[in-house]
Formats: structure tokens, C-alpha cells, sequence
């Protein structure tokens, strides 16, 4: 009686946890790919997320043009990043994948410290120096940097906050993947000091 008991007691608690387990056991797609959609009627749903139908997808849904062209970094921070994630390619919905380019003006431009919440970034200059870096989470608060040449390649760990600078006399361009096809981006000094509603002085004057 004992032992039935205790097969019925360990019986019981593989079931109470096998949704977990069930929830873990699928972190990938489950198809080729989920072209994402805002219209659900013409849509299947997927791994939580309405996608258009497979069938129905081109090579449209996996494509964009014109990162060749020069963007305008006449602005207060020299710089303009242009994103390439699924609101541009809706093909990338659940692939876990981005890109942006960056184009910094001559001396000064500037891409300000932010961070990306759910994205490890890897960065490659194709024109141009920069200066490059990001911080450590507390309580260290480590400052990595490094200067890029075209060709160099920099990593900056998801969720911590990070810049380039360009020091050249030119302009420089660099390219950087994302690992989400979302991945945010808080502007640390548009946060704190842009915030709608503002936060209280109070609070910034003690905080720095």
C-alpha cells in the first residue's frame, strides 16, 4: 500500500510539472519561417504570433534595399542609425535576428550610450575610426573601449549600456547584427532626461 503510494505521489508530480518542462521544449520555430502580419484573418497562428500563410509568401517578405546610400547625420548627435529588423523585413519574425547600419559624421559623430534590452549586438566597421565601448553592470561599472579600424569587429554584451564615437577626420559607416528581431533601444540620456511625464528634479539631483 505504501509503495502504491509513493508511485501515485511521484506519478502525480511528473504531471504537475510536465507543462513546464513542455513550455521549454520548443524554443525554436516550428516552420521554415512566420511572416509576420498586422491583418489576422489572412493569418495562422504560430508560436504565439499571427504569421501569414507560408504558401502565400515571396521573396519580397525576406528582402531590403538601400543600405548603400548615405544617411544624413546632420543632427545634434552626428549620427542616424537605420534598422533593419521585422518592421522592414517581416520575414524575420521569430528568426531572432536584425541588422543596422550607422553612419557617423567626421569628427564627433556620435551613436549617444544606449542599450538594446533583448539583443547582444556585433558591430563591423566598414569606413572610418571609432571609439568604442560599453560598461560593465554594477557594482564594477567597468568601461571597455577600444579603437576600430575598417574591418574590426566588436561585441557588446545584451542589456549593457554602449557608444561609438568616431574620431576620424572622414565619415565612417558600420554595420552591426542584433540577436532579436526586435531588439529595443533605451537612449540613456532621452530616458532620463526626456521622460514623459519628466521625472521629478528631486529625484535626478540626488540620483547625480
Amino acid at each position: 500500500m505504501i509503495k502504491r503510494l509513493q508511485l501515485f505521489v511521484a506519478a502525480f508530480a511528473i504531471l504537475a510539472f510536465s507543462p513546464l518542462l513542455a513550455s521549454t521544449s520548443n524554443p525554436s520555430p516550428l516552420q521554415d519561417f512566420c511572416v509576420a502580419i498586422n491583418d489576422t484573418k489572412n493569418g495562422v497562428f504560430v508560436n504565439g504570433k499571427f504569421c501569414f500563410d507560408p504558401k502565400l509568401s515571396n521573396a519580397e517578405d525576406f528582402f531590403y534595399s538601400g543600405l548603400n546610400i548615405p544617411r544624413n547625420t546632420s543632427n545634434p548627435v552626428g549620427s542616424t542609425v537605420t534598422p533593419v529588423n521585422v518592421v522592414q523585413i517581416p520575414g524575420l519574425n521569430t528568426l531572432g535576428i536584425s541588422l543596422v547600419q550607422i553612419d557617423y559624421a567626421p569628427y564627433g559623430g556620435l551613436n549617444p550610450p544606449h542599450t538594446h534590452p533583448r539583443a547582444t549586438k556585433i558591430l563591423v566597421v566598414l569606413k572610418g575610426t571609432l571609439y568604442v565601448g560599453f560598461v560593465t553592470s554594477n557594482t564594477d561599472n567597468r568601461l571597455i573601449t577600444k579603437v576600430l579600424n575598417p574591418g574590426d569587429v566588436f561585441v557588446f554584451p545584451v542589456g549593457l549600456i554602449h557608444f561609438q564615437f568616431n574620431i576620424g577626420n572622414t565619415k565612417a559607416v558600420a554595420f552591426a547584427g542584433l540577436s532579436s528581431q526586435n531588439p529595443g533601444v533605451i537612449t540613456i540620456a532621452n530616458a532620463v532626461f526626456g521622460s514623459n511625464p519628466p521625472i521629478n528634479p528631486d529625484v535626478l539631483t540626488k540620483a547625480f
